[in-house]
């Protein structure tokens, strides 16, 4: 801890809100001594206790000539974007913001530049918020870059020798870095809990070199981003279209006079029948909710299958709808990003909810079209009246629609 103007900072986490600090009797030297609560979760230290960080050599990693064995192709646009980031890194830009669309193929975005990295021998570490994310990542790049030592952190995972030159981590799991990479890639900047928890970006600035290249992905950048990209303070490359060249899905709104009350009082929705009456397609579908307790009232009326984030079978409910084993399934927000379905339609009930910001329409949007086999998708959003986010979001789609009619 340290503390100054009577105030207190963790040297852990870097937490600042007086709140989650606490004290405690120490039965080492019997003072009573602060502790942070916001880091707890990764074993209490005390005032008494020394922090100890690695200053050492890093660990030694093989000269590659080719460390990339991927054999696909980009796009234009993803070509574009893969350039500004090797630029970016190789002139130690502080920080680029790379605006794709969902469905743009960020992923293979970035090879190219980690074929340069680890060709100069530099240590990478992509950082994303969600543990789901950090597992599928995991054996995507093992295959694109076999030669190359990977590994995996988040809650639980096998990983912990700290000695890989390519890191794939939850935020949280930052902790454990200072001053340990050349590259840091920020998947989902804008998504929880990295937007929320501001001891997350300070986590990530820590695990930075003093001349590290910070990449930023996002589909949906908040407000700040936006503001910085408008001041020219954040450097920015889009990428509009997606990787199977097709516009994004522009949303259909319903209303639906006193919606919440019907919802409350077990009444369909007449906007809801009728588009479920009119469906002929083949597509599943994804029927949004906001609120756990509304989720188990559609699930119940429509017998259809329900998944939330307390779900103990989420995992498994999802892949039986990956596999097409699922016709239906109704979702609270946690299907909002990081699934991919390859034909569905997307309807989000009550769109006005306040748990739908801008950013969680553009992404559940985006969840249709994503193949190019089936590249269009109907989006529905039913709402008892347009909130600003409504309009934003739609506002948005249609701005990455028209720049990638451009290219």
């Amino acid at each position: 801890m340290k503390t100054k103007y009577g105030r207190h900072q963790c040297n852990r986490c870097g937490n600042t809100n007086q709140q989650l600090f606490a004290r405690i009797p120490c039965a080492r030297c019997s003072h009573t001594h602060l502790y942070c609560r916001n880091c707890i979760q990764t074993g209490r230290v005390l005032q008494c206790e020394t922090l100890i960080s690695w200053n050492g050599s890093e660990p030694f990693w093989p000269t590659q000539t080719q460390p990339c064995h991927w054999t696909g192709s980009l796009t234009t646009p993803q070509q574009k974007a893969a350039q500004a980031i090797e630029q970016a890194i190789g002139t130690q830009q502080k920080e680029l913001l790379i605006w794709a669309v969902c469905g743009s193929g960020k992923t293979e975005m970035l090879f190219p530049a980690i074929t340069k990295a680890i060709k100069a021998r530099k240590r990478i570490c992509i950082a994303t918020p969600r543990a789901d994310v950090v597992r599928e990542l995991f054996p995507r790049l093992q295959h694109a870059f076999p030669d190359t030592e990977i590994e995996a952190l988040y809650a639980d995972s096998p990983d912990r020798t700290d000695t890989g030159q390519l890191i794939i981590s939850t935020t949280h799991q930052l902790i454990r870095y200072q001053d340990a990479f050349d590259v840091m890639i920020i998947d989902e900047i804008d998504a929880f809990p990295f937007h929320h928890d501001k001891t997350l970006p300070y986590l990530s600035d820590r695990a930075c070199k003093k001349d590290a290249t910070s990449i930023y992905l996002t589909a949906t950048p908040r407000p700040e981003h936006k503001q910085k990209i408008r001041q020219k303070k954040l450097p920015v490359q889009f990428v509009p279209i997606r990787f199977h060249g097709h516009p994004l899905p522009i949303p259909q709104l319903k209303i639906e006079i006193n919606l919440r009350k019907k919802l409350q009082q077990g009444t369909e929705p007449k906007a809801l029948q009728q588009f479920l009456t009119a469906r002929t397609n083949a597509r599943q579908l994804l029927l949004f909710v906001p609120t756990i307790h509304l989720l188990k009232k559609i699930a119940d009326r429509y017998q259809a299958t329900s998944v939330h984030a307390e779900d103990p079978y989420r995992k498994e409910k999802v892949e039986q709808f990956r596999q097409t084993k699922i016709d239906t399934l109704v979702t609270t927000t946690i299907l909002e990003r990081g699934v991919t379905f390859p034909s569905v339609d997307v309807v989000i009930l009550d769109a006005g909810h306040h748990v739908f910001d801008e950013a969680a329409l553009v992404q559940i949007a985006g969840r249709a079209g994503r193949s190019p086999d089936d590249p269009t998708g109907n989006v529905l959003f039913i709402h008892q009246g347009k909130t600003n986010a409504i309009e934003d979001a739609i506002s948005q789609i249609k701005m990455m629609n028209k720049k990638g009619k451009k290219l």
